[in-house]
């Protein structure tokens, strides 16, 4: 730190200067237990891995003035479980979630019109009920993992244009 000028300074005071120390350690290595070799395990209950999966939270509150609800149905429920089909398409292109992931998801099951077919809306609210509680992820991967890949490779337009009309088909029903 700099003094000013009228602060006396001690002669005996050596310049102090950079020296390297005695022992250079070795570079790091990826050898602590929790690192995993090669790529992320996929199987039965593991989910789908991505990057920054928490910011779908972020953007799925913005969706919850747009949802159309049914009486009975609740915001979380229908955002809870959208979420995991969002994360699955978001991981299936080695992305974080994007707004778009979450457009697919809450279009395909007819949250985002007010038009939808009375045996979606009666398949919904049996599938979607409880899934806003942490205590259904099992229910919820379930649901994540029955909507076909084709479904979540379309972008978000064609997905709209598709529904109602073959929302069976989005659903692989």
């Amino acid at each position: 730190m700099a003094a000013p000028r009228f602060a006396p300074t001690p002669v005996i005071d050596t310049a102090r200067v950079y020296s390297s120390p005695a022992v250079v350690p070795s570079c790091w290595q990826p050898n602590r237990p929790g690192d995993l070799e090669g790529f992320q395990p996929e199987g039965e209950g593991l989910g789908y891995q991505g990057p920054n999966q928490g910011y779908a939270l972020k953007l799925a509150s913005i969706f919850r003035e747009r949802l159309h609800l049914q009486p009975g149905e609740h915001a979380d429920d229908a955002i809870g479980g959208c979420f995991g089909i969002a994360l699955r398409r978001a991981s299936m292109f080695g992305r974080a979630p994007v707004v778009h992931d979450l457009t697919v998801a809450f279009t395909i099951w007819g949250y985002l019109t007010a038009e939808v077919p009375h045996d979606l809306l009666r398949l919904r609210s049996k599938l979607f009920e409880g899934l806003g509680h942490g205590h259904h992820y099992v229910e919820a991967r379930t649901l994540a993992h029955s909507v076909p890949e084709a479904t979540l490779r379309m972008t978000p337009s064609s997905v709209a244009a598709a529904f109602p009309a073959r929302w069976r088909e989005l659903l692989g029903r």
